[in-house]
């Protein structure tokens, strides 16, 4: 197995970024014997961890990217996902030769688990968390980590053959892997999301496929029948195909048939009813992603009942389509995670009922024009802010929305949207934009959207 000896020992490793990634996989590579050297442009004062770091014996540099770091002696760059390959460390690294992955690549390298790696443009959250809970459920050991929760190089070296680690994978960790292999791979779905960082769709497109790219004969992946990026990545595949669909019959996996969840398995002669789908509590799109889920959990092994009672009693993950309260007859929704216009979109079109959005964030060029017939059908109103507030609103105002205003943050926004709604309304937080232009996280922005809202 990948574990056993001392990969590691004697390397000379540079960790670029010190967030929670950076930090597990510098200390997991020291224990191995590696020379490490973390790097971060932030000063020290506010990189508290440090100190720590220094009193275990692994060298900081801070305060910049100096090129002296990279040298023919170093013999891996374990860089942060969302540092960009252009910055002349890691270009300079290449013309040299040096390996350049990320974290997800020296943790798998380092574990006897099973993996299920978890992609897509949207859901990977929700799908991720609900895989975990039926794999419990199913008394099937495993632990859920990678882009939600805690880092692999946290729990991976310590996990044992027969337990699954269930990771949330992103286009950035996955374009930094070359040997990285799970045991079940799913693609939820494939759109046009960081092209600022990946520069073209093909490169994005490339870096979630790399998912499978060490799959053999008897991996799975799992795909979205109802999705053409995913049935034409489908056809480059040597693992066996489940499929997941809210439309169509599918001939393994899971799909939805006269209003059940039905399940086609490898070992079953006939179809397998789970549930009816009206049954499955979360909202509108995400119970496509309660489809893949269900479809990965029996691909594991996981007891139909278990998959069943999860299916019924799970209602989501903060940040994602989450109902926050109810106050005066208007629900509030926050959506923090939706940070691209197909996320928006979806969560607008899980409601019947008259939507006040709100929206805005990072400007990555995108121009929302994909947004207007979604605005026009569902828009009651519309409270834009951030750097794509102006463009936006255009494109409200182009659906025909009368109700629209820009508002400095958050804060502002739910005073404004609750104001323009009435008893039977929705006010949604969709933002379609990263958060990054004013919050550190979408995290930071959903919670602080609850907490205006509790204030009302």
């Amino acid at each position: 197995m990948r574990p056993g000896q001392k990969r590691f020992a004697g390397k000379n490793v540079l960790v670029l970024g010190l967030a929670r990634s950076g930090l597990a996989v510098a200390r997991l590579l020291h224990s191995e014997g590696a020379f490490v050297t973390v790097n971060d442009r932030k000063p020290r004062q506010e990189c508290p961890e440090a100190e720590s770091l220094e009193r275990e014996g692994i060298q900081v540099v801070l305060g910049g990217h100096p090129e002296r770091l990279i040298h023919p002696e170093v013999d891996l760059l374990v860089k942060n996902p969302g540092i960009p390959y252009h910055i002349p460390l890691i270009t300079r690294a290449q013309d040299l030769g040096i390996p350049v992955v990320t974290e997800v690549e020296v943790a798998y390298l380092l574990t006897e688990a099973n993996i299920i790696g978890i992609t897509g443009s949207n859901g990977k959250t929700t799908t991720t968390s609900l895989v975990g809970r039926m794999l419990s459920k199913g008394q099937l050991p495993s632990r859920v980590a990678g882009n939600i929760g805690m880092a692999l190089s946290e729990l991976a070296p310590a996990m044992r053959e027969e337990e699954w680690l269930i990771c949330e994978l992103s286009s950035f960790q996955l374009k930094g892997t070359h040997k990285f292999h799970p045991r079940i791979g799913a693609i939820l779905n494939v759109v046009p999301a960081h092209l600022d960082y990946h520069g073209s769709m093909e490169d994005y497109r490339e870096s979630k496929k790399k998912l499978f790219s060490n799959q053999q004969i008897g991996d799975v992946a799992v795909l979205n029948w109802d999705s053409a990026e995913c049935r034409a990545i489908a056809q480059e595949l040597k693992g066996e195909i489940w499929w997941f669909s809210r439309q169509e019959i599918v001939n393994r996996g899971v799909m939805v048939d006269e209003g059940w969840v039905v399940a086609h398995l490898p070992n079953h002669k006939e179809s397998v009813r789970i549930l009816p789908i009206s049954s499955v509590p979360l909202p509108g799109v995400h119970k496509e992603n309660a489809l893949a889920a269900a479809t990965i959990a029996l691909a594991a092994g996981c007891p139909v009942e278990a998959v069943r009672e999860e299916l019924a009693t799970f209602t989501g993950v903060e940040h994602r389509l989450e109902h926050v309260a109810t106050i005066d007859g208007v629900r509030y929704y926050n959506d923090s995670k939706a940070t691209n216009p197909k996320a928006a979109a979806a969560a607008l079109e899980s409601f019947e009922d008259p939507v006040v959005l709100i929206a805005g964030g990072l400007d990555r060029g995108i121009d929302f024009r994909e947004l207007t017939s979604v605005f026009q059908k569902r828009l009651k109103g519309i409270v834009a802010f951030g750097q794509t507030a102006d463009t936006l609103l255009n494109r409200a105002k182009e659906a025909g929305v009368s109700l629209r205003k820009q508002v400095a943050d958050i804060a502002e926004a739910v005073d404004c949207a609750c104001q323009m709604a009435e008893p039977g309304d929705v006010v949604l937080l969709s933002p379609a934009c990263a958060s990054w232009d004013m919050y550190t996280s979408f995290e930071e922005r959903g919670s602080m959207f609850k907490q205006a809202v509790h204030r009302l």
